[in-house]
C-alpha cells in the first residue's frame, strides 16, 4: 500500500496566502488494479492562478496544480513503470490514477514530451502549460507582425519571459516591465528593447517616452492599475491578450459572482481606439499542444529562447514557494522538486 503526502487547503486565504492556510496530511492510496497507474511526483508547479482557485475549491481538499510525475506502479499497458507524465492532480507526492479516469476525455494527463538533454522540470514550464500560454496567447490573440510594438508586464515570470522572446523572434519591438532591478536585468538579457521596474517607474511616462509610435500588442499578466495606465498608449486597432491579473488575485472582492463597477479598461478608450481585448485560457488550443511545445523546444535548441527556473528543494516547500510568487521571489518558472 502506497502512502502519499498531500497538501490540503484548510483555510480560505484572506489577502496574501499564509502557511496556516495549508496542512500536509498522509493518505493511503488504493491498490493499483487492472488498468490503474500510481505515480510519484518529481517536480511540482506553483502558479499565480492557484490563488484564484483557492477561492473556489472545497476546504480540506488537495491544493490544485500540475506536476511532472514518474510512473511508480502500473497495471496499464499504455504507461510503463519508469515513464513520465504531466498531470494536474495537485500538491501530492503520490497519485492513484484509475483506469476509468485515464480513459476519461479531457483528463489533462499527458506523456512528458521528449526532453532530450533538457531538464524534465521544463514539462511544467517553458515546455508545458506556461510556454504554450505564451505561444498561443501572443501569436493567436495578439497576432504580432514584424515591426509591431509589443508591451509585456510580469515579464520576468514563466509566461512573460517567453512572450518577450517570442515577440523578438517575430521581429517586434518589445517594451517590458518587471518588479525588481534584478528582474529588469534578466529581461534585458532576453532581448527586450526597453525594460522598466514598475515599482520605481511611472508606467504612463515611460510608455510616452519609448513608444511614441504607440503599442500594437499588449500581453497583460497583471491587470489593475498597470493596465489602466497602459491602455491610453495603445495604437488604434491595438490587440490586448488578457492572460492574468496577478495584481488582483489577493483581492477578495474579486470573488466569482461579485459585481464591481471599477475596471482598468476605459470604455471610451476601447471605443475610440477600436481596441480588441480578449481573455483566454490555454486549453482553447488543447488539440495543438504539441505544436506549441515542439516549436518552443526548437527555439530553445537554436538558442533563440532562454529559460530560467527558481527551484525549491523538498515537498515541504510547497506553501512557501506558492506564497513567494506574491512577494516576487521567482525569476522565470517557480518549481518545487519533490
Amino acid at each position: 500500500m502506497t502512502t502519499a503526502k498531500v497538501w490540503q487547503l484548510v483555510r480560505r486565504p484572506v489577502g496574501k496566502p499564509t502557511p496556516e492556510d495549508f496542512a500536509c496530511v498522509e493518505e493511503q492510496l488504493p491498490p493499483c488494479s487492472d488498468g490503474d497507474v500510481i505515480t510519484e511526483a518529481e517536480y511540482l508547479s506553483v502558479d499565480p492562478y492557484m490563488r484564484y482557485r483557492a477561492r473556489q475549491i472545497p476546504l480540506n481538499t488537495t491544493m490544485v496544480g500540475s506536476q511532472v510525475a514518474r510512473v511508480f506502479e502500473s497495471n496499464n499497458p499504455q504507461w510503463s513503470v519508469g515513464s513520465f507524465m504531466v498531470h494536474y492532480q495537485g500538491w501530492r507526492t503520490h497519485t492513484h490514477l484509475s483506469r476509468e479516469f485515464l480513459q476519461t476525455k479531457g483528463n489533462n494527463v499527458l506523456p512528458l514530451p521528449d526532453m532530450g538533454e533538457l531538464p524534465r522540470s521544463l514539462g511544467i514550464g517553458i515546455l508545458g502549460m506556461p510556454g504554450n500560454t505564451a505561444y498561443f496567447g501572443l501569436l493567436e490573440i495578439c497576432e504580432p507582425k514584424a515591426d509591431d510594438t509589443v508591451l509585456v508586464n510580469g515579464a520576468a515570470g514563466a509566461v512573460g519571459s517567453a512572450v518577450v522572446q517570442i515577440a523578438k523572434i517575430k521581429g517586434c519591438k518589445v517594451i517590458a516591465f518587471a518588479g525588481s532591478d534584478e528582474k529588469v536585468a534578466y529581461v534585458k538579457e532576453l532581448g527586450a528593447d526597453h525594460v522598466f521596474n514598475y515599482k520605481t517607474t511611472n508606467v504612463g511616462e515611460a510608455l510616452k517616452r519609448v513608444a511614441p509610435e504607440k503599442i500594437n500588442c499588449f500581453f497583460d499578466n497583471v491587470g489593475g492599475q498597470f493596465t489602466a495606465e497602459a491602455l491610453p498608449h495603445l495604437a488604434d486597432f491595438g490587440r490586448v491578450a488578457v492572460c492574468g491579473a496577478i495584481s488582483s488575485y489577493n483581492d477578495d472582492s474579486k470573488d466569482i459572482g461579485a459585481v464591481t463597477l471599477t475596471s482598468p479598461f476605459s470604455e471610451a478608450t476601447l471605443i475610440w481606439k477600436q481596441l480588441r481585448v480578449e481573455g483566454f485560457l490555454v486549453y482553447r488550443w488543447s488539440d495543438r499542444i504539441m505544436e506549441g511545445l515542439e516549436k518552443l523546444k526548437l527555439w530553445i535548441l537554436e538558442g533563440k529562447i532562454k529559460y530560467r527556473e527558481t527551484l525549491y528543494d523538498g515537498f515541504d516547500k510547497m506553501p512557501g514557494a506558492f506564497i513567494g510568487l506574491f512577494d516576487g521571489e521567482n525569476i522565470g518558472k517557480a518549481v518545487v522538486k519533490a
